[in-house]
């Protein structure tokens, strides 16, 4: 059973603080901060650290300048231990936040210590992406409506990369509520996140003519109403955790190039794009960079099918005479490069980002084969 007391509460809300804490700063404007994995525990878990663990003053734990008091204490910790970090932080009377030991070598996994969160998982490209960021070494919560889809997605991964570090979440993106308890869940498991994958979405088929409102409203919903309560969440934590971050979101073409019958799902899409950027601009001052990727014509990831294309597709065929082979290499002939597009040339752009290759935010980064009238203006 889940510990749901008021104290082990506080000791979430507190975790994202001290995990940004005990995080050392590197001097690199990439990557300013060796990041670690930081886990709320009971006090006792901390006392066999000894010297490397900061025991705060009981009396800092219930005052309302207790961010300032913990911030103080670890720089003080710092003075007296040649710049090191403490390895735990006891809050007494809510528990202790417990790091792990040194993260591995950034040079053979460029992503130590580093938690993803990823919504829209269980999908083709969510796949490619949990895939893609696991082997780079990140932590990954795999998140996404509660079902098979998600649990044989989960156990797949747990048997591709080590266990601990894939973690099972299930998230509906359009309740704030399930969003709030998904991210405390990644809290209690890792201590925080470092990349937000905004990557839920669905799609529509109709004119505009014949639109249904409610099919309308149910993708405002999902890609409109999701992609801001994610931005919101992951803004408030990256306050807090203090350690900056990075948001991409999963966008689309069709942001640049819309097709007929398909405006709901352009028009939603251009709207959570909009509010990337937006966020882009709002987030940069907390160290946080939000990028765009734009897909086009990702069929599917192995046995696992694309549920845009599952539900584009057969329109789309019967337009054009093809089967669904025939409807994927119509796809790739259009592009300038002929180039057949997978979620793992997804997770590539999205790894571009979150490895801070150049000092970029508010970008969009076409994952397409070349598609001049989709290129970004």
């Amino acid at each position: 059973m889940p510990d749901t007391s008021p104290a082990h509460a506080r000791l979430l809300q507190v975790t994202p603080l001290v995990r940004g804490l005990l995080a050392a700063p590197t001097g690199d404007q990439d990557h300013p901060f060796a990041r670690v994995i930081a886990r709320p525990r009971e006090e006792s878990a901390a006392e066999a650290l000894g010297t490397e663990a900061l025991r705060l003053d009981p009396a800092a734990v219930e005052a309302d300048d207790l961010a300032e008091r913990l911030a103080g204490a670890c720089a003080q910790y710092a003075d007296q231990h040649g710049g090191a970090r403490p390895r735990a932080v006891v809050l007494p009377g809510l528990g202790a936040v417990v790091a792990d030991a040194a993260p591995a070598d950034p040079d053979t996994c460029p992503l130590p210590a580093h938690v993803t969160l990823i919504t829209g998982a269980a999908g083709a490209i969510g796949a490619g992406l949990c895939r893609g960021l696991l082997a780079a070494g990140s932590h990954v919560a795999v998140t996404d409506l509660a079902g098979e889809r998600l649990d044989s997605l989960v156990q797949e991964l747990r048997q591709e990369f080590p266990p601990d570090r894939v973690l099972g979440v299930p998230l509906d993106v359009t309740d704030p509520a399930s969003v709030a308890a998904g991210l405390d869940r990644v809290i209690a498991t890792w201590g925080g996140v470092d990349l937000a994958v905004i990557n839920a979405g669905v799609a529509h088929v109709s004119t505009l003519e014949e639109m249904d409102l409610a099919a309308f409203q149910r993708l405002e919903r999902i890609n409109v109403d999701g992609a801001l309560l994610l931005l919101q969440a992951m803004a408030r934590h990256f306050r807090v955790q203090g350690t900056g971050g990075d948001i991409v979101l999963v966008s689309t073409k069709n942001v640049f190039a819309p097709g007929a019958s398909f405006g709901a799902y352009s028009a939603t899409k251009a709207a959570a794009h909009q509010l990337a950027r937006i966020a882009s601009l709002e987030l940069a001052p907390l160290g946080v960079r939000v990028n765009m990727v734009a897909p086009d014509a990702v069929f599917g990831e192995g046995s696992r099918k694309s549920g845009l294309w599952q539900t584009v597709g057969p329109d789309r065929m019967r337009a054009r005479g093809l089967d669904e082979q025939g409807l994927e290499d119509y796809y790739r002939s259009r592009n300038l490069l002929k180039a057949r597009v997978t979620p793992e040339h997804v997770a590539k752009a999205v790894l571009y980002f979150a490895t801070r290759q150049t000092p970029t935010t508010g970008a969009t980064l076409p994952v397409d084969g070349g598609l001049p009238d989709a290129t970004p203006r």
